[in-house]
């Protein structure tokens, strides 16, 4: 095996590392002018990021939870109402429609991608149903066209959750900038993490622009003037900093992960195993998902290894707990199950180096081939 103690799952010093020089200094300016919620440069980060999408607008919130909420608020979407969901995800996808009193319809996942599979879904529609939250899931983005037609077809409004696929593109055009809304996290492990919690609603939409915007701040139209009820969902400025320092980077980043996806596929390709495949537009590898029926003895071994690896999601969405006033069926979502049975992580970050992906994958060849 390779000269490597241990792997693991993410570092993200590695990033911290290669933007700390210019942060500091602004962290020093942005505590000089008290600009902690919102402020210059929560500003500055949307316009920037709002240029990379490709987007008119870009409205920065406290988390990809919130932003997932708002949308379904400027979407329309209220009590009673119906919203597929893929049943592969993780449950903040649904939180927000939840919060508005709609009820998640769960469709079941593509096998190759475990993104939503649009026959199941047409299989769930029926009265009531009103919007559609297409996952761009581990940074695999969904099948956009198919899901425009499908919404067009059934008069749906489509809001992507595109939480583990900042930068992807499908079709030429980034993912969250071709449904109605948009929905990013920046929860510090994502591609393009903050410092903290931190989310994004992006939109061409002018009219959901201003309505997110008054959403996010108290329901504000204009300070202490409270139009509509609203939350407390802005966007920190330290985080704001820290995303603007980040963004120029993230390109070449998404290809640094690439580049260890494509030596896990070259190195694990002839085992027993289930890999990732890249089925719509591109992918920017948020996360690395193997599958195996051993996939419980193979994170053991990894872990007794000195590997780390993670598990993305152990239980769908139709068989949480707190969901279980809306799982239409427990057994009616067979790749949703084995993904989640069977679905290992393995380890890739930006800054992975060539000894670390060796490391990888010299203990999963020694799982699968018996070696000590």
């Amino acid at each position: 095996m390779s000269q490597v103690d241990s792997v693991p799952f993410v570092d993200l010093s590695v990033q911290w590392r290669q933007i700390h020089d210019d942060v500091m200094p602004d962290i020093e300016r942005l505590f000089a002018k008290n600009a902690f919620c919102l402020g210059p440069w929560v500003a500055d980060f949307e316009q920037r990021i709002a240029a990379y999408l490709d987007v008119k607008h870009a409205v920065g919130v406290n988390s990809g939870t919130s932003a997932l909420h708002l949308a379904m608020i400027a979407a329309g979407i209220g009590p009673g109402d119906k919203v597929l969901v893929p049943a592969h995800t993780f449950i903040g996808t649904v939180w927000g429609l939840i919060y508005q009193g709609a009820i998640p319809v769960f469709c079941d996942v593509e096998p190759d991608t475990a993104t939503i599979d649009l026959k199941d879904a047409e299989r769930r529609m029926g009265p009531g149903v009103k919007a559609i939250i297409p996952v761009h899931l581990y940074g695999q983005p969904a099948d956009m066209a198919a899901v425009q037609a499908f919404a067009a077809r059934h008069h749906l409004v489509v809001v992507e959750d595109t939480a583990q696929a900042v930068g992807a593109r499908y079709d030429g055009r980034r993912v969250g900038s071709l449904g109605a809304m948009g929905c990013f996290s920046f929860y510090p492990g994502k591609n393009l993490g903050a410092a903290g919690e931190g989310g994004l609603v992006v939109t061409n939409d002018d009219a959901h622009a201003a309505t997110l915007r008054a959403l996010r701040d108290h329901g504000q139209s204009r300070r202490y003037t409270h139009d509509i009820v609203g939350y407390n969902y802005r966007m920190d400025g330290l985080q704001g900093l820290v995303l603007g320092h980040k963004l120029p980077h993230l390109d070449a980043w998404t290809d640094q992960r690439r580049a260890v996806a494509a030596a896990y596929a070259q190195g694990l390709g002839d085992l027993p195993l289930a890999l990732p495949q890249v089925a719509h537009g591109d992918h920017v590898f948020h996360l690395y998902v193997v599958r195996t029926e051993r996939r419980d003895a193979l994170k053991a071994w990894l872990e007794a290894h000195g590997v780390g690896c993670g598990l993305h999601y152990p239980v769908p969405l139709h068989r949480q707990p707190c969901l279980a006033a809306f799982a239409n069926g427990a057994g009616d979502f067979p790749v949703a199950d084995d993904y989640a049975a069977h679905g290992l992580s393995l380890p890739l970050f930006a800054g992975m180096t060539t000894a670390q992906q060796e490391r990888v994958i010299d203990t999963v060849r020694a799982f699968f081939l018996g070696q000590s």
